[in-house]
């Protein structure tokens, strides 16, 4: 059966998604830079109240895969302290200037984590060769890889994803990136294993007062007002249709 994965910026998020039938969270935290690593005290809260798999995001800023010394280094520290809260596996990805998988790096990443499942994220998508990144991945033992087939939307990058997943079964392909109920059933007709969606949607805030004329945002256009949330209905809309699918 294939699984559903949600990707969550908040404990309450996770929750959400937990109880309206995700298979496992992928734990975030800036939505608006594409995700990058919670915070301890999420951590912790996540890991004290969410019962399926959690794995967070191992990115220190937003942006390209490419990372200096310290930011490295940061990671890997991060990656210490997924190891121990007991998160059972975690999400990241590197890439050298020229494209390609940082492999002495991601080496290291590996060790470093032990033996937790290790999702390299759509770092994947900005690479210069990913058939040879796939083969490269499966080398260094990465569980699965998140990828919209380089394309914007993993509904136009379809085509990769199913020629990336008659290569071998490991990696695991997880098609991510605009995955949502109305396009669901072509990832399930393709024989995509794990799914990931955001299932996202933007929240009011509670704020009663509100100065518009300013921003905390280095955009000036943002909106201070609004929050992402996960939608449980679209959560349970997804995992009712995995589940009849597969009847």
């Amino acid at each position: 059966m294939a699984l559903l994965e949600i990707c969550c910026y908040s404990a309450a998020c996770a929750l959400t998604a937990q109880r309206c039938g995700a298979d496992r969270v992928e734990l975030c935290a800036a939505p608006k830079e594409g995700g990058l690593t919670p915070s301890w005290g999420v951590l912790n809260a996540v890991r004290q109240t969410v019962t399926i798999p959690v794995h967070p995001i191992i990115r220190p800023r937003g942006g390209d895969f490419c990372y200096s010394g310290s930011e490295f280094d940061a990671m890997l520290n991060d990656i210490a302290l997924v190891r121990e809260l007991g998160f059972p596996g975690l999400v990241t990805g590197l890439l050298d200037a020229d494209g390609h998988v940082d492999m002495p790096r991601m080496r290291q990443i590996m060790q470093a984590a032990g033996g937790l499942a290790v999702t390299f994220h759509r770092a994947f998508d900005m690479c210069v060769d990913p058939l040879q990144a796939f083969e490269k991945l499966g080398e260094l033992g990465v569980a699965r890889i998140l990828t919209s087939g380089q394309q914007s939307s993993a509904e136009k990058g379809l085509q990769l994803i199913t020629e990336l997943k008659a290569h071998s079964r490991v990696p695991i392909i997880m098609a991510g990136a605009g995955v949502r109920a109305s396009n669901l059933e072509m990832f399930l007709n393709a024989g995509v294993e794990e799914l990931h969606s955001s299932a996202g949607k933007l929240m009011p805030s509670p704020m009663r007062y509100r100065n518009t004329g300013l921003s905390m945002s280095t955009d000036a256009e943002a909106d201070e007002y609004s929050r992402y949330s996960v939608d449980g209905e679209s959560v349970a809309v997804m995992k009712s249709m995995i589940d009849r699918y597969h009847v």
